[in-house]
């Protein structure tokens, strides 16, 4: 197998030793999880493919066994053989997955595909802070007009049909925005802060305002992105939802519209500042691409070192950029 990198805090050369290797996988990184597809399951096959690539680097030879044979009272011999207690074909691969800690940044159901921000080893820390910072989630929302089912999805079961014809491309984006003013006053009085005040102006001008308790849902975008009757696709920017909170927008979008509409596709193409091109799709879930992975994600979180402490209400990561301080602010007008 070819060498890969091995990554550390101050170096980074490629081996084919699979114990530096395995010293040095420690970070986070980021895949797409297909749809229909758990995340325990992703989570299992990575560390499966792991473990395989790992196998096939240079890994320690088995023990050796001595054997001291002869009479006490006479010279002894000592011969040294080869251990098959120790020998792979026997206790099997010199990694297993229990060997490596695996952890997620976020909850994806089955039904949903996109980003999955994952943490190895030692990263799993980093993405315990980062699940803290309540990072914003992009979604896009596939959705058809004219049935209801019993849980929201394609795959329920049809309870409702109705007409869709009157729909239009308007009502869609009128209703939209209708629900995301509703959320952004949903926004200032979860804060705490009265909408009319020259606080929330002054927060507003800011950008979105992160929620207190992590349990309320906040959605701050709504926008339709395609309208091909009966079918349609909205784009959402929100934070501490789920999957079915996300479907009933969709649900309370056709009631809305005086029709009915059901999700038939969930994607989340954005969590935070990692987006789809830092994902890995199924085919590169591999030990050099995670590892070529958990250096470019170094240098992200370097980039975006607010995303592990926020020190104010603001979502940073809506604009994918650093708060700037009064100085360079000056600077930047002159």
């Amino acid at each position: 197998m070819s060498t890969v990198i091995k990554l550390s805090n101050y170096i980074i050369k490629k081996t084919s030793n699979a114990e530096e290797v395995f010293k040095g996988l420690n970070g986070v990184f980021c895949v797409y999880k297909p749809a229909g597809e758990s995340r325990i399951k992703t989570k299992q096959k990575i560390l499966r493919n792991i473990c395989r690539d790992m196998t096939e680097l240079e890994v320690r030879p088995p023990e050796n066994f001595v054997r001291i044979e002869g009479e006490t009272d006479s010279k002894l011999t000592v011969n040294v053989e080869q251990s098959y207690a120790d020998h792979p074909l026997v206790v099997g691969p010199r990694y297993q997955p229990e060997d490596f800690r695996i952890k997620e940044a976020h909850d994806m159901s089955t039904d949903m595909s996109g980003i999955l921000l994952l943490g190895l080893n030692k990263g799993c820390g980093l993405i315990k802070k980062i699940k803290e910072s309540k990072p914003m989630r992009f979604f896009k929302v596939h959705g058809i007009l004219g049935q209801a089912t019993d849980n929201y999805f394609i795959d329920g079961k049809i309870l409702e049909k109705s007409s869709y014809q009157h729909v239009k491309r308007h009502h869609l984006d009128m209703i939209s925005a209708s629900m995301q003013s509703s959320h952004q006053r949903k926004m200032f009085e979860v804060s705490g802060v009265h909408i009319q005040s020259q606080t929330a102006y002054e927060l507003a001008v800011q950008g979105p305002i992160r929620p207190d308790d992590d349990r309320i849902p906040m959605v701050y975008s709504i926008k339709c992105i395609d309208f091909n009757p009966p079918e349609f696709t909205l784009e959402i920017v929100c934070i501490n939802e789920d999957d079915l909170f996300i479907k009933s927008i969709i649900h309370a979008l056709g009631i809305e519209a005086r029709t009915t509409a059901t999700c038939t596709k969930l994607q989340c193409f954005q969590y935070g500042v990692f987006n789809l091109n830092a994902a890995l799709i199924k085919r590169d879930w591999t030990l050099p691409y995670i590892s070529d992975c958990i250096l470019r994600s170094r240098r992200t979180l370097a980039r975006h070192r607010h995303i592990f402490k926020q020190d104010d209400p603001i979502l940073r990561d809506y604009f994918n950029q650093e708060p700037k301080n009064s100085n360079e602010s000056l600077n930047n007008q002159k």
